[in-house]
């Protein structure tokens, strides 16, 4: 009897059932290879690594334990690079914990945080190739080229003067923004992060001395790309310490609204990290900035003198706890007549701010205010190896005297200039091999100075009264007088390559030298 169609359905439908049911329980991989290798054999198709292969004993391995298997070369260890101050850096803008609206950025690996802006830049590597930092990219390229340069550097200076790497991914930020908006001044086949001037920096601040730029009036782009970036290292250093800030924690002085537009410019991509930059200038109305800085904190303040002194006496911003005092044009402010305002708003700065200062100081004003601000022991930093650049705040004394004066008025400069010292300065004369110093030995004791007749043994502590040191002309250019702020030629006038030399060559930690021929 012929099966009907509702018969051969169910039938149908009850395979399709056990195939389902067959696939929803499928095995494992690693049991259905076995068991698809057990068919193959059963069949008679191995494989050609199933076949009935064998190996022999060797010299190497005399027990056949590795069946003929060579070993696996594994990769030697990693060479040590520079390690990164920090490696995990909660970047927010008030605490350096991970709550609160706080971002924790990896520096050693890649990150969607340290890359937004769309577009490359061209960037030079220690080994002058040029290669394309792309926005995805932006950070492993960054942390290479830092690597790199470290290994270069490593000879000539010490790991604490090379910049980390979060320096490094602050410039390219930076770099990435000038490009975009065209103001960047270096041309494009440069990189902040080889920037000669950059790399000098580094190692001037590490110092943690105060420095004076002398190679030019007012920063470059790039320049301020460096200060800013150091800067933002140091904050971020000092709050995963658990440090807090009550006041801006760099305060960036400019001589116009011209120029804190731009400073500010340079200082706005930080602002994806939690570092604000505020601009305060006569360019906008004082009610405004007052309202502005009452809703935000900043954590960087660019402004004028005259503008943030009515500013701090209305008291609208407190700059007591200011840590980093970068004065920007000093020549061009003093210039405008706003000293007196860079002298109060000094004094309103409780703390000992590090200082960096921008000027050529050329004339007898920002002399002054040099001094008044740098107090201590700097750093000179210039890139222009000219003799005005060199000799900067060195004051040439010139004492027109008879043959058998020169002495006595050699001793009363000297005496003159010692007791005008706020600290204590070493002091150097410079004579000749064929003329005696038995008499000026003698002088200088009755005067109470102690007396070195060898440059290299010099000892401020030695003596009661200011230490003096004599050396004669001919060993001046193997003699380091770069400690010396004082100079005195008593009896005599070198020749121009020798007075050069002394000129350019001493005072190098201090802003008050002063040469006496």
């Amino acid at each position: 009897m012929a099966k009907g169609d509702d018969t051969l359905r169910k039938k149908k439908n009850k395979a399709l059932r056990k195939k389902n049911n067959r696939s929803s329980s499928a095995l494992s991989a690693k049991v259905s290879a076995a068991i698809a290798a057990k068919k193959r054999r059963k069949a008679g198709k191995r494989r050609l690594c199933q076949g009935m292969c064998y190996s022999l004993p060797t010299p190497e391995d005399p027990f056949n334990d590795r069946h003929g298997k060579e070993d696996f070369k594994t990769k030697g260890p990693k060479k040590k690079t520079l390690p990164a101050k920090d490696e995990t850096v909660p970047l927010n803008g008030k605490g350096a914990s991970k709550g609160n609206g706080s971002l924790g950025v990896n520096i050693s690996k890649k990150s969607n945080h340290l890359g937004k802006e769309n577009g490359s830049v061209k960037a030079t590597n220690n080994l002058g190739k040029k290669g394309i930092i792309t926005s995805e990219k932006e950070s492993t390229v960054v942390i290479e080229m830092a690597d790199n340069l470290s290994g270069a550097q490593q000879n000539h200076c010490e790991i604490s003067e090379f910049p980390s790497k979060f320096v490094f991914w602050c410039l390219s930020s930076i770099e990435n923004a000038l490009r975009e908006g065209d103001a960047y001044t270096d041309g494009e086949g440069n990189s902040l992060f080889v920037d000669s001037w950059g790399l000098e920096f580094s190692k001037c601040y590490a110092t943690g001395k105060d420095v004076m730029e002398t190679s030019g009036n007012s920063a470059t782009n790039e320049q301020v790309a460096w200060v800013v970036s150091a800067a933002a290292d140091t904050f971020v250093s000092k709050e995963q310490q658990g440090l807090s800030f009550a006041s801006p924690f760099l305060l960036y002085l400019v001589p116009s609204q011209e120029k804190a537009a731009q400073v500010r410019k340079v200082c706005k991509p930080l602002k994806s990290i939690g570092i604000h930059t505020v601009s305060i200038h006569p360019g906008a109305s004082l009610d405004h900035q007052i309202q502005g800085l009452g809703s935000c904190e900043p954590e960087f303040l660019v402004s004028t003198p005259e503008r943030l002194l009515e500013l701090v006496s209305l008291k609208a911003v407190d700059i007591s706890g200011v840590s980093m005092l970068v004065v920007d044009g000093l020549n061009a402010i003093c210039s405008a007549g706003h000293s007196d305002a860079l002298e109060s708003i000094k004094k309103f700065i409780s703390c000992n701010p590090r200082i960096l200062v921008f000027n050529d100081c050329f004339s007898p004003s920002s002399i002054a205010m040099v001094r008044n601000l740098l107090t201590g022991p700097i750093c000179r930093l210039s890139l222009n190896n000219s003799v005005t650049s060199l000799s900067s705040c060195i004051i040439q004394s010139v004492e027109v005297c008879t043959s058998e004066d020169k002495l006595v008025k050699s001793i009363q400069a000297l005496h003159q200039s010692w007791s005008n010292r706020t600290h204590n300065s070493n002091l150097l004369y410079i004579l000749r091999k064929d003329i005696k110093c038995d008499k000026l030995v003698k002088a200088l004791e009755s005067k109470g100075c102690s007396i070195s007749l060898d440059s290299e043994s010099v000892d401020s502590k030695s003596g009661l009264g200011p230490m003096v040191s004599v050396i004669e002309l001919e060993n001046i250019l193997t003699t380091d007088i770069g400690d010396y702020d004082v100079v005195v030629l008593p009896s005599f006038v070198p020749s121009m390559d020798s007075y050069v030399h002394i000129l350019t060559h001493m005072a190098r930690q201090s802003v008050n030298g002063c040469l006496l021929p």
